[in-house]
């Protein structure tokens, strides 16, 4: 659980002033001892800025394509309609350049709003099969 910077000091001060021991304060309040002193610490050394929480996320992603390279990619399926996803983005690739995978091409028309669903067919099924299977179980068997 991911606690903010104001509980986290709430918990600093409560394992501080409890008359039990640290252990027996972090186990009633459900919190891991190495989490607490990795707070603790940083509290100590930093201050309360320090136990704001840091995000995991990268800032950006070596592998994301450009925006202005998704906005020219929407431009060329445009351009081209006639064209399927894969073919769109096969195409993308041999004339720009620049790879373009088939999953990427689709995700970035369909944010766009350039693929539609597909009609829908609906198959009756008969009632019955025309072509009957024979069970050949419960048949005797033929004497040679």
């Amino acid at each position: 659980m991911r606690y903010p910077a104001t509980e986290k000091l709430e918990i600093i001060h409560t394992v501080e002033a409890s008359p039990l021991s640290t252990k027996q304060t972090l186990d009633m309040l459900g919190v891991p001892r190495p989490t607490f002193y990795r707070w603790y610490d940083r509290y100590v050394e930093v201050g309360f800025d320090a136990l704001t929480e840091i995000s995991s996320w990268p800032k950006s992603v070596w592998n994301r394509i450009p925006q202005a390279r998704r906005d020219e990619l929407i431009e060329f399926a445009l351009e081209h309609e006639a064209l399927t996803t894969r073919e769109s983005a096969v195409k993308y690739t041999d004339e720009k350049r620049y790879f373009i995978s088939e999953s990427s091409a689709y995700r970035f028309l369909k944010e766009a709003d350039l693929i539609t669903a597909p009609d829908c067919v609906v198959i009756k099924a008969a009632d019955e099969f025309t072509d009957k299977t024979i069970n050949h179980a419960n048949e005797p068997e033929p004497n040679d």
